[in-house]
């Protein structure tokens, strides 16, 4: 398969250990994350070629903030290092029980937020590549971020790559225009972005929050989803958008912090079919429960980069069994420390095949 290109913030994640509360550390485990290094560090786990770009300042933290996503693999020659800007962070306090997780941002003037997209080597970023995979979290840190996002996926579509986005809606973080509403603004500015995508993945409240459309009566927040509304809301977004092809729903039933139930929907636009993942024996819906969540951040990330692989080798193509790929990635996901997927192929396509048990290889 051709380069996969994402593009987007990479920060420090802050994580206090175990389940302390942000308040009770004094120390703190320092790994480094964002949505889109995330996606690059998962198709290159699955062994494709990722390629990376962001920008960063010159200094050691963000040498090993490169380190990190270097030592498996991908792709970081087009990363713009830069005299202005700081290295985003994040502070993790992951929930446990009915205890939610909780995430503080200290994202202000970091070097992506204040690199103006003409700053990028579109040419050679684009040179091989067959993909662009982006997120809604960039254009949500300013208004060069949100532009540098559009011109990515202008020049992507110029250069013949397929472009995919996750609407990804973080509320703590639309403030760059302050008259305006954290909704209004992510529906403003992402309207802007989705004429030149080809796959948009969302949550169900993405879908709420960024295009107004709501899946009937159903509430994420009572832990049960009406999976019979979700090719509805995939058509609602096709008619808005006609250039879209397949619209990936991720269906996360929250029962408890350390419970999720988990599967995702496929909607290709063309044919007017829905596929679900994954199915029981009888090909119904039944979603994977995860009933000891060891880190759920980056789950929706490792089920797009799931997706994009699998769309992209052959024999994994076809719209069921691509989701079936996507969903089994992201799953493994939830048992992994830090918001990268270290899963093989291997490893997901043994649970696409009911190894389930968690029985110790030898």
């Amino acid at each position: 398969m051709e380069c996969v290109v994402t593009f987007g913030e990479i920060m420090g994640r802050m994580a206090s250990p175990a389940n302390l509360r942000l308040r009770q550390t004094r120390e703190f485990e320092v790994t480094y994350a964002g949505a889109e290094a995330s996606v690059a560090a998962s198709i290159s786990n699955f062994g494709a070629q990722a390629r990376y770009v962001t920008a960063l300042p010159k200094h050691a933290l963000a040498e090993a903030t490169m380190d990190s996503i270097r030592a498996i693999g991908v792709d970081t020659q087009y990363i713009l290092r830069t005299d202005e800007g700081r290295l985003g962070l994040y502070f993790l306090e992951t929930g446990a029980n009915q205890r939610p997780s909780n995430v503080v941002y200290d994202r202000a003037d970091s070097a992506v937020s204040i690199t103006p997209a003409d700053q990028y080597d579109w040419d050679g970023i684009f040179d091989g590549a067959g993909w662009l995979h982006l997120s809604g979290i960039t254009p949500a840190l300013s208004k060069i971020a949100a532009d540098a996002t559009l011109v990515a996926a202008q020049k992507a579509k110029a250069a013949g790559a397929q472009v995919s986005i996750d609407l990804n809606y973080r509320g703590k973080l639309w403030k760059w225009n302050e008259p305006m509403a954290p909704r209004d603004l992510a529906q403003e500015t992402m309207r802007t972005i989705l004429p030149h995508v080809d796959v948009v993945i969302a949550n169900e409240e993405d879908f709420q929050d960024v295009l107004c459309i709501q899946a009937g009566d159903t509430n994420v927040h009572e832990g049960e989803l009406d999976t019979s509304r979700y090719p509805d809301v995939a058509r609602q977004a096709g008619e808005q958008f006609p250039n879209l092809s397949r619209i990936a729903i991720t269906l996360r039933e929250s029962l408890s912090a350390s419970h999720n139930n988990w599967g995702a929907m496929l909607f290709d636009v063309a044919s007017d079919k829905a596929s679900f993942a994954p199915l029981d024996t009888e090909g119904n819906y039944c979603s994977y429960q995860i009933k000891n969540i060891v880190d759920r951040v980056g789950g929706g990330d490792s089920f797009a980069a799931g997706l994009i692989f699998a769309l992209n080798t052959p024999e994994l193509s076809e719209p069921q069994t691509a989701l079936n790929y996507a969903v089994a990635a992201s799953c493994l996901k939830h048992s992994i420390k830090g918001d990268f997927n270290y899963s093989t192929r291997a490893e997901v396509e043994a649970l696409m095949k009911g190894s389930a048990s968690g029985r110790v290889v030898r």
